[in-house]
């Protein structure tokens, strides 16, 4: 495992603050996400609606319809998955200390992905399949820890990441017999672009559901922020701070699975997201995780925005999201690392 160095850079002295840039590309991302569709709305139209809206007026006619029950829900979703599973990734690179971790380490994006295909194979409505996505995520992770407790390595980080590969691995395996039963003509398309991810049957009481999760797990990440820091030191150093790193690092772990296991949820498996983005965070704010965590957020959600809008715009039949993140994720990350080199120890 490599430790992240906890040196200041030359980009944490910069006069304007990294998350202050990070938030107006988001904001940027958020409005032409807004603006951007097959459908077209004008920002003169969105601005009527909104207000007719909020003064409690009715707003009948296509134009809402799209704008209140599609759109801003979908780029709602993007925004919450995107901060989510960057946040986490962040979280669990600065936890393992290991700056090649992603959001799956421990097979919560495999258990999530169980699940949601058992809920296609079984027939079940949309609401069902993504609690069954949710509840398999969780349950996995679960599973990992205590297979790992029962081998007594509870505390060793190596004992609890070859036990997420394995139990992953076999929630992969799971995965491929439910599609080789699945009906190929109605079940199989289905179980296959959701596991590419997917944003286009978002509506607004997807994302009330998804919200309370997310929160739940990004809110003690980002309060515990100057705490989980410490963790990139070392066991010695952080306890010689007054840290009790095992407590602290379950409930990084813990809020971390529980925000990815609602991203996968909501918009399905995602890669790249929680890889790619705490790097270019951690070039843009430095290597202190208190400064690099809201960055990596809000670049995490600007990005999924960016690559949501763009599925649903190049082409006349949507784009699955995990083919984008991938064509964008693998080349930038070459990039980044070429230009880091041997930095990112």
């Amino acid at each position: 495992m490599m430790p992240l160095s906890t040196r200041f850079s030359a980009g944490e002295r910069r006069a304007v603050p990294p998350v202050l840039w990070a938030g107006l590309l988001l904001a940027a991302a958020l409005v032409a996400a807004v603006l951007t569709g097959p459908f077209a709305l004008s920002p003169g139209r969105i601005l009527e609606l909104a207000a007719a809206r909020i003064a409690g007026q009715e707003t009948p006619g296509a134009e809402a319809a799209v704008l209140f029950g599609i759109r801003l829900p979908r780029v709602a979703a993007a925004a919450l998955a995107g901060a989510a599973l960057a946040t986490a990734g962040a979280a669990y690179q600065v936890t393992f200390r290991n700056p090649l971790v992603s959001p799956d380490i421990l097979g919560v994006s495999a258990g999530a992905g169980l699940g949601a295909v058992l809920g296609i194979f079984l027939g079940l409505p949309v609401l069902a399949i993504q609690g069954l996505s949710f509840g398999f995520g969780l349950a996995t992770v679960a599973l990992v820890m205590a297979v790992a407790a029962a081998m007594g390595g509870r505390g060793e980080t190596l004992t609890l990441v070859l036990c997420g590969m394995a139990i992953g691995a076999l929630a992969g395996a799971g995965i491929a017999l439910m599609k080789a039963l699945a009906d190929p003509d109605d079940q199989l398309p289905a179980m296959t672009f959701w596991l590419l991810g997917s944003l286009a049957g978002i509506r607004p009481g997807d994302v009330l559901l998804a919200l309370p999760p997310m929160l739940a797990g990004l809110v003690p990440l980002v309060l515990l922020r100057w705490r989980t820091g410490l963790l990139a030191m070392g066991e010695d150093e952080a306890r010689a701070l007054g840290i009790e790193t095992g407590r602290l690092r379950w409930m990084v772990i813990a809020s971390a699975t529980l925000i990815t296991a609602a991203a996968v949820a909501a918009a399905g498996t995602i890669g790249w997201i929680g890889l790619m983005v705490p790097h270019m965070a951690r070039l843009l704010a430095g290597s202190r995780f208190d400064r690099v965590l809201p960055v990596a957020l809000l670049l995490g959600a600007a990005l999924m925005v960016a690559i949501d809008t763009a599925a649903r715009s190049l082409a006349a039949t949507e784009l699955p999201l995990g083919v984008l993140t991938a064509a964008i994720g693998a080349p930038v990350f070459l990039v980044l690392l070429a230009r880091r080199g041997r930095g990112w120890s």
